[in-house]
């Protein structure tokens, strides 16, 4: 191909042959390619032999040391490593499981599971000993417990009670009232006891539940000129008469105020 050779020269023509120059002649024969690995990489551009510093594996390459698994592998672990593939599945008991299932990668289900000293089938429920609040359940060769759930309570701390064989407390019934606690001046009345807050025609008493009930006095005896006493509901008719701001005694006499030549006397009728 207008190159000259030496005799004895080896060289590499495209097409992956292999050429020599023995006695004036150029001998060429396809390229001999010894490939040590089970998962060679194609050769790369340029190249007519295979690579093992990689891996083929169901048409995806594989850098050298990576770790895979199949996409059809049901949890099979893969490794590349000088061009070959090693693959381990785990070992999975035939039919039901003695224990339970390693990383949820064999189909077994355990039928039975140990606790305390005891078996229980796969989905037995059941409590613990002397203890009803907690429930226990068999899945999968292992026992889960739980407590029963309890309600919220809208009772303060004191007046919560655990009776005997309950699993959750229950607000006691509030004592019963002594008295009548007032909060506008702190004064608590006991049972039974009459008061007036304040207005003397007004009386409050206690009640036996607690509350207070109070009632209003009408005063129905009227006088022209009545005595009104500090503290007093009704005004006092018998005691003598007002006049212009003055207190007047029965039968008492006095002069008018809007005419001194007029006299005037107080009569309790």
């Amino acid at each position: 191909r207008g190159i000259p050779r030496e005799p004895g020269a080896r060289w590499t023509e495209p097409g992956c042959q292999s050429c020599t120059c023995q006695g004036g002649r150029v001998l060429c024969d396809a390229v001999s390619c010894s490939v040590p690995c089970s998962h060679p990489l194609p050769a790369p551009a340029g190249g007519c032999c295979p690579s093992c510093t990689g891996c083929l594996h169901d048409g995806v390459a594989r850098a050298e040391g990576d770790v895979f698994s199949p996409s059809d592998g049901n949890c099979t672990i893969c490794v590349c490593l000088a061009g070959n593939v090693s693959c381990l599945s785990p070992e999975c008991p035939p039919g039901s499981c003695p224990g339970p299932s390693p990383a949820d990668c064999c189909s077994c289900t355990p039928e039975k599971c140990n606790f305390r000293g005891r078996t229980y089938t796969h989905g037995a429920r059941f409590s613990l000993d002397g203890d009803e609040c907690t429930t226990c359940v068999c899945q999968g060769g292992e026992v889960e417990c739980s407590f029963t759930p309890c309600p919220m309570l809208d009772c303060p701390q004191h007046q919560r009670h655990l009776g005997p064989g309950q699993c959750c407390s229950t607000c006691r019934d509030p004592p019963a009232p002594a008295g009548c606690f007032l909060d506008d001046n702190g004064v608590e009345f006991p049972i039974g006891q009459i008061w007036s807050p304040g207005d003397p025609c007004e009386l409050c008493i206690c009640q036996a539940d607690g509350s207070v009930s109070c009632q209003r006095t009408d005063c129905v005896e009227t006088c022209p000129y009545p005595i009104r006493i500090p503290g007093q509901c009704c005004p006092d008719c018998s005691a003598g008469c007002t006049y212009m701001g003055r207190i007047f005694s029965n039968n008492e006499t006095f002069p008018s105020a809007l005419d001194p030549c007029l006299s005037c006397i107080c009569l309790v009728r």
